[in-house]
């Protein structure tokens, strides 16, 4: 047999050392000594298919500490016994409602003694890791001695995605052990970093592979491995002028990212280092209070919501996947890049359109999206050999699943149909990506219209995560369920919707969009209205967004929604058609409402202004998304309202720390949203008359 393959398969299997005692004591962990006297302590969190860090594990850990005191063995190796990786972090569950920052600071103080004990071993600790070794698992291995890297591991601090900073000792040893600025910056991004950068950071003092792991944990006892010291540098810059200064550019940085007001984490992390940073003790007494006081903070509350959210919403796409075979109609921007990411997550994919030109503009992008998200070149050669341009449409006979991107016309995609549905292998799936036309329509002139489902992916492809999965009446159910584990093997987040004009993002995202347009004939800034929803939190403003979309798609989906919808949506300004009858349609053009330079909106003002975006202006753009989340639920089009924010999250960036718009009017109350509304009406229009879902809205 070949020896790479067989080195391969012998990197599978994990060394755990001797086999464990089947009358273990421990629920979570298995304990053996080996031939060299050194213990081996397995993590295995019972009945799951990672490690995460609960109470209940950390208290057992602290029995087998004590055994292992009394025990003395010659040296200690700790390894995760689950394929998934070391430990995934701590268990979010237990963050959950948390409203008074005392329990959660005793509760924070025991696991502090628990890792504080495992530091002060008298015997070498060597944690080996592999996978994933996030969070609070990091902070478990930065307690031990050494740390041994298998290849492929990733480490990181994802806390503050949660709203929160590292809380078992992570903010003290990390900024000790690495030069405390690249360290900062790990915790302050939540990025991860791959085993080669852990060992080149001084994070890990060595990266082997599998099958020497046995070797490198002697040397490591055994004080042969050479250790990775903290250089002089370290020192330095952890004094505190220098201390000073540093933090000073932190929060600058910081708050062009994550603005104070919203997202009180990254500060109170720079805090703790400023004030602590030189004084182990103090830092890690208050590493506690300052992590209590976080967990239960609005922001971190919703953030952790949302980390709910996603993985309900990777539930509903359930398991299963039996496509294989994906093929594109249509290379322009949506139809290139959701061909390049298929072929990204491994699928075969060919894709089609009536000329060259767009397909080898989606090639080109396809190896730039790679190049961003790939390391090893061998990989980017591979999914672009996955991507096979296909002029004449040959693909669709193999196909498992045919998506359509044609431009939004109708008689265009039905023409396109007509043409495929014959070539169609039995049980293939055709979905369009439509963002507008219902589905109803496109059923009309097909012979099994129950194979056609709606996949509406948002834009760019690679970054939102969110898949709108359209149903509508004529639909095989085994065919969307289909649909939907395929969202999920693609690593997206499908939304289960009933066909309906605008689905559900899009119809909630024109009233914003189209409202920032009136606001503009009100004569306000552009600069200003931007300005209000950023403040409210969005991640852009909705005239940078409507310049990011194509003021030309803006406008079609605002007809279309007006021509159901009437005067429940703002009216469409005679200029802006005038605007794309010019071809201004943003950035795509290289000018809409603003200039766009390198992919960058120009946002220098005209003219120095002193307005300021008001609480009303924040109302007008974002009040009647929710508005129009009620009334998806209220007519069925969505069946869950913890969906619904998560659809808008996923889709459209709506502010995370809010919980998604149902969430907002929760946190804001029912009540004082409806009269907002009721006000807004009086004072410019029906458009804003709150709708009767609002009476069952719990």
């Amino acid at each position: 047999m070949d020896s790479r393959i067989m080195n391969l398969l012998g990197d599978r299997v994990l060394e755990l050392g001797p086999a464990p005692d089947a009358s273990s004591p421990y629920r979570h962990f298995k304990l053996t000594r080996d031939a060299d006297g050194i213990a081996w302590l397995l993590f295995d969190r019972e009945g799951a298919s990672a490690n995460t860090l609960s109470a209940d594990l950390i208290e057992e850990l602290e029995s087998v500490l004590a055994a292992l005191e009394s025990q003395r063995p010659a040296g200690l190796v700790i390894r995760s016994a689950k394929k998934s990786g070391f430990i995934a972090g701590a268990d979010v569950n237990e963050f959950r409602g948390a409203t008074d920052p005392w329990p959660v600071e005793i509760a924070i103080g025991r696991a502090h003694a628990v890792i504080d004990r495992l530091e002060a071993l008298k015997i070498p600790t060597v944690a080996v890791i592999h996978g994933f070794c996030l969070g609070g698992g990091l902070e478990v291995a930065l307690a031990c001695q050494s740390r041994i890297a298998i290849e492929g591991a990733r480490f990181g601090f994802p806390e503050v995605m949660l709203g929160l900073h590292p809380g078992l000792g992570g903010t003290v040893r990390f900024t000790r052990l690495v030069n405390p600025m690249q360290a900062m910056t790990l915790m302050l991004t939540g990025k991860t970093i791959d085993a080669r950068k852990a060992r080149s950071l001084g994070l890990v003092d060595a990266v082997a592979q599998e099958r020497h792991v046995r070797n490198a944990v002697k040397d490591a006892v055994f004080g042969r491995l050479r250790r990775a010291r903290p250089g002089p540098l370290n020192a330095i810059l952890n004094l505190g002028p220098v201390r000073g200064l540093l933090a000073k550019r932190m929060r600058a940085e910081a708050e062009k990212a994550a603005p104070h007001q919203h997202y009180p984490a990254p500060y109170a992390l720079i805090d703790l280092w400023e004030k602590h940073g030189d004084d182990k003790i103090a830092m890690l007494r208050a590493e506690k209070t300052s992590f209590a006081n976080l967990m239960v903070t609005p922001t971190a509350q919703n953030l952790i919501r949302v980390f709910f959210l996603r993985e309900q919403m990777k539930k509903l796409a359930g398991s299963g996947n039996r496509i294989k075979h994906v093929h594109v109609i249509g290379a322009g921007a949506m139809g290139g890049d959701i061909a390049a990411w298929c072929a990204n997550q491994g699928l075969h994919v060919t894709f089609a359109d009536m000329k060259p030109e767009p397909i080898a503009g989606a090639i080109k992008r396809a190896s730039e999206l790679f190049g961003k998200i790939m390391r090893k070149r061998i990989d980017i050669r591979d999914a672009l050999d996955r991507l096979v341009p296909d002029m004449e449409g040959e693909g669709v006979r193999n196909a498992d699943l045919i998506i359509e991107a044609v431009p939004e016309k109708l008689e265009l995609k039905q023409k396109v149909y007509a043409g495929l549905e014959p070539r169609m292998k039995p049980g293939a799936i055709l979905a369009t990506n439509t963002s507008s036309i219902p589905l109803q329509d496109l059923r009309a002139t097909l012979a099994k219209p129950e194979r056609l489902v709606g996949l509406h992916f948002f834009n760019p492809v690679s970054r939102l995560q969110l898949v709108e999965v359209v149903s509508h009446d004529g639909n095989n159910p085994e065919i969307l369920q289909q649909a939907l584990a395929f969202v999920g093997a693609i690593d997206r987040l499908p939304l289960p919707v009933r066909s309906s004009p605008g689905f559900l993002v899009n119809r909630a995202l024109t009233p914003y969009m189209l409202e920032a347009m009136v606001m503009l004939d009100d004569k306000i800034d552009k600069l200003v209205i931007d300005a209000a929803a950023e403040k409210f939190g969005m991640p852009m403003g909705p005239i940078e967004l409507a310049d990011q979309v194509g003021l030309d798609i803006c406008l079609d989906v605002g007809d279309m929604l007006r021509s159901k919808f009437g005067d429940a949506l703002p009216p469409t300004p005679a200029w802006l058609r005038e605007k794309v009858a010019r071809g201004e349609l943003g950035r795509k053009t290289g000018k809409g409402f603003y200039l766009w330079k390198d992919g960058k909106a120009d946002k220098t003002p005209a003219s120095p202004s002193t307005a300021q975006p008001t609480d009303e202006m924040i109302d007008r753009l974002v009040l009647p998304m929710s508005n129009v989340c009620v009334a998806c639920l209220r007519e069925g089009i969505v069946d869950n309202a913890d969906t619904v924010d998560g659809a808008m999250i996923f889709g459209t960036g709506y502010a995370p720390f809010r919980g998604g718009p149902l969430n907002y009017a929760r946190t804001r109350g029912p009540e004082n949203v409806v009269s907002t509304l009721r006000a807004l009406a009086a004072k410019f229009g029906d458009r804003f008359m709150p709708d009767a879902g609002w009476e069952n809205f719990k």
